[in-house]
Parts: structure tokens; C-alpha cells; sequence
């Protein structure tokens, strides 16, 4: 009974300096840190243009948002579905609820016609051409866009 005694204490004392331990002295987890920053919205059609140097692409783009900004575009999308309703004229159906659409749209169509085929074939090349599709959509739209992709690329 004595033995019984002494052992739950110390294994109680043991308990404790283990916790404590881990509560003062172990490595706190790091939060986990997003790869992509943002939003990813695909726009909802693909490109098909006439390349620099007589050929044909087919491109699908998505734009990359700062978090909370597919939110916004939510709200300002269920606004126009409401002024419809309200006898308003209806958006146009496939071309998404991206604000300033058809100019986004313009920008991006602009930029690859005037591409060769090496443009988009090559990733640096691609590189180039995105960061000039972003420098024009924050110059010539309101939109804040943090990145461009291209999630498929056919080219012929």
C-alpha cells in the first residue's frame, strides 16, 4: 500500500513535467501557408485567336483575386439578376459576372493576336506575356488582379 502511495504521486509529478514541457518548450506548429495567394476564377470561355505569325490558339484564362474579391463579384452579379427581374436588362448568358468583362475579354485577346507561337510555347516567353496581360488590366480596368494563368493551351 505504502508502494502504492509513493508511485501515484511521482507518476502524477511525471504527468506534469511532460505537459509542461510541451506547453513551454516544444515547437509551436507553423500556420500553414497558402501557395496561392487569392482567388482562382477561370473566365468562363476559352480564346481562340489568330496568332502574330498565321497561326491559331486556343487558350483558357483564369485571374487570380485578393481573398474576399469573388465575394464582392457575387453580390454585384445577384444585384444585376435582381434589376432583371425588375424588367432591367438580363446579362448576357456565358459571359460570366467578372465586372468589365468584355474589356478583360478585349485585353487578353489584344495581347495574344499580337504573340507568335513561341510566345506560348515557351515558358519564359509565357511568362512575359502574362505579367504584360496583368500590367494592362490594372491600367486599363478596375479590376485588382494579383496574377494571370493559362490553364490549357492548344496552338496549331
Amino acid at each position: 500500500m505504502t508502494k502504492v502511495k509513493i508511485i501515484v504521486p511521482v507518476l502524477l509529478v511525471a504527468i506534469g513535467a511532460a505537459a509542461a514541457y510541451q506547453f513551454m518548450f516544444a515547437k509551436a506548429e507553423e500556420p500553414h501557408k497558402a501557395k496561392v495567394e487569392g482567388e482562382v476564377y477561370v473566365l468562363p470561355r476559352e480564346f481562340l485567336v489568330n496568332l502574330a505569325d498565321s497561326r491559331f490558339a486556343k487558350v483558357n484564362v483564369a485571374l487570380v483575386f485578393g481573398h474576399g474579391y469573388s465575394a464582392m463579384m457575387a453580390a454585384e452579379h445577384a444585384a444585376k439578376e435582381a434589376g432583371a427581374k425588375e424588367g432591367g436588362a438580363k446579362p448576357v448568358e456565358g459571359f460570366g459576372v467578372l465586372p468589365q468583362g468584355p474589356v478583360v475579354r478585349d485585353i487578353i485577346t489584344d495581347s495574344l493576336t499580337s504573340s507568335r507561337v513561341t510566345s506560348l510555347r515557351r515558358s519564359a516567353a509565357r511568362d512575359r506575356l502574362k505579367k504584360r496581360i496583368k500590367r494592362r488590366l490594372e491600367k486599363e480596368t478596375d479590376i485588382e488582379v494579383e496574377d494571370v494563368l493559362f490553364t490549357d493551351i492548344a496552338v496549331q
